[in-house]
């Protein structure tokens, strides 16, 4: 089984990208921060994995996805609204324990500091892959986006994808992302 956790600041759209993930409503989706206010785990797809990589058996492997609260406001460097000590606790827990990350930024609001010091202590220390989405990029001028992008590729040391979840740009490069790590849990 291979965990993968969608974490980001408060209402960057990580309910939106796991019910696009699954196909359904699965997850509660809301303009207002806060909504999810714990872990929602579902099971994804089967993959079936070539020979050629991970297994040399071949077989398949089972993706479960896990949608997490927002773990910052977005506004201000402080834990979400609705979570106590214990709930953030569990949640950076469940984080740790996964195989992939898939780490969520709004392209409205920018890179958050708090996320940007949790992204370092997952890559570094539990050497989590970590695929870096931009969402709501349908809301940016094109400018801003390659600002972000950039802010992103130099603080965090990786390329983001650009997403955007009303039109699917970049849906499909997410999934590709997904896959890819997949192989090498």
């Amino acid at each position: 089984m291979i965990k993968v956790a969608i974490i980001g600041a408060e209402n960057v759209g990580k309910s939106t990208l796991m019910n696009a993930l699954i196909g359904g409503k699965i997850s509660e989706v809301e303009a207002l921060p806060g909504t999810t206010k714990g872990l929602i785990r579902r099971r994804f797809a089967k993959l079936k994995i070539p020979k050629s990589m991970k297994n040399p058996l071949g077989g398949a492997d089972e993706f479960v996805l896990i949608d997490t609260a927002g773990l910052f406001d977005p506004k201000m460097e402080l834990r979400g609204k609705v979570l106590s000590e214990g709930k953030f606790r569990r949640i950076i827990d469940e984080i740790i324990s996964a195989d992939i990350v898939i780490h969520m930024i709004d392209a409205t609001m920018g890179l958050h500091r708090g996320m940007e010091k949790l992204h370092y202590l997952l890559k570094f220390r539990y050497e989590k892959p970590i695929i870096v989405v931009i969402n709501k990029i349908d809301l940016v001028p094109e400018e801003k986006l390659e600002e972000l992008m950039n802010l992103v590729k130099k603080r965090l040391e990786q390329d983001a994808i650009p997403l955007s979840l009303v039109t699917y740009e970049g849906f499909n490069e997410l999934l590709r992302a997904v896959t890819y790590y997949a192989q090498y849990v």
